[in-house]
């Protein structure tokens, strides 16, 4: 997919996107504290079924579970040669469960490593980790890419950079913000609208941290500088801590549409879930959104 293409799809149109992938794998037995994308791949039967659970509820774009398949947070696994074989695998993975009914983005996202000044990694350090994950994501044929969970403007400004350098895949960038639309290591999520636009994504818009109820300002904000579509994937409400220590998701299916629907009509259009969520989740989303 190119972006005039992608551009025709997203523009003033809702689209829905899927829900979690690590919160649903560690329900159904994923360890924690092991590498997701090497259990994931180990357990395709597992994540696919998810994955064609979230086409019937109406995902019309999937997201790869190649979510920290990079060098850096592999390297904690002592996995970090596997860059091309995981990449290739979960975006084959991806295209099989959902064939040509939807598209499959090759997920990215921050490598656990912070950049200078607040860490000792360089952006020309953190430019090369994206590019070699890119290249692995665009020559597994995926439609498009997304850098998500990001947890800065500039951050996002180097993962963008790499893959339009790399490829000429539309890329969909998402960071995850505070309450008061404040990515936790700088910049606001309205300036990565303006700032990430202006450099050639292809949407732009936050994902996970708080629940659909807590975006509603940040939405208003990133609306007003926006020239593209905006993207929501927030978690299932605000998480609550279990006896174990343990994020648990209490919002329903049916709270998170409604809430949902109000950012639809601020101006979100590239919309799902993230932590917490479930099938269940897109399709009342949908339900809500009138895609049915």
């Amino acid at each position: 997919m190119n972006k005039k293409e992608f551009s025709r799809l997203a523009d003033g149109q809702v689209v829905l996107l899927d829900g979690a992938m690590g919160s649903n794998m560690t329900k159904m037995g994923m360890p924690r504290n092991t590498c997701a994308e090497v259990w994931i791949l180990e357990h395709q039967e597992l994540a696919a079924g998810l994955q064609k659970q979230y086409l019937e509820a109406g995902s019309r774009i999937l997201y790869a579970p190649t979510f920290s398949a990079n060098r850096l947070s592999l390297k904690k696994y002592g996995k970090e040669q596997e860059v091309e074989r995981l990449n290739t695998g979960l975006v084959q993975m991806t295209r099989r469960a959902v064939g040509d009914h939807a598209l499959v983005a090759g997920d990215l996202t921050t490598t656990g490593e912070l950049l200078e000044p607040f860490g000792d990694l360089t952006e020309e350090e953190l430019y090369d980790v994206y590019c070699q994950q890119i290249r692995a994501l665009a020559a597994a044929g995926a439609d498009l890419l997304v850098a998500e969970t990001m947890l800065s403007v500039q951050e996002t400004e180097v993962a963008l950079k790499a893959a339009l350098d790399t490829c000429e895949l539309p890329v969909i960038c998402t960071l995850t913000v505070q309450e008061n639309g404040r990515a936790l290591f700088g910049g606001t999520a309205a300036e990565a609208v303006e700032t990430l636009q202006a450099q050639g994504a292809s949407a732009v818009g936050v994902n996970c941290s708080v629940g659909p109820e807590q975006l509603k300002d940040v939405v208003r904000a990133m609306k007003e500088k926006a020239r593209i579509p905006i993207v929501v994937k927030p978690n299932a409400g605000m998480p609550e801590m279990d006896e174990h220590g343990q994020p648990v998701y209490r919002m329903t299916p049916e709270r998170f549409a409604v809430s949902m629907k109000e950012l639809i009509g601020l101006g979100a259009n590239l919309v799902g879930g993230c932590c917490g969520t479930a099938p269940e989740y897109i399709r009342s989303l949908a339900e809500a959104a009138g895609l049915t």
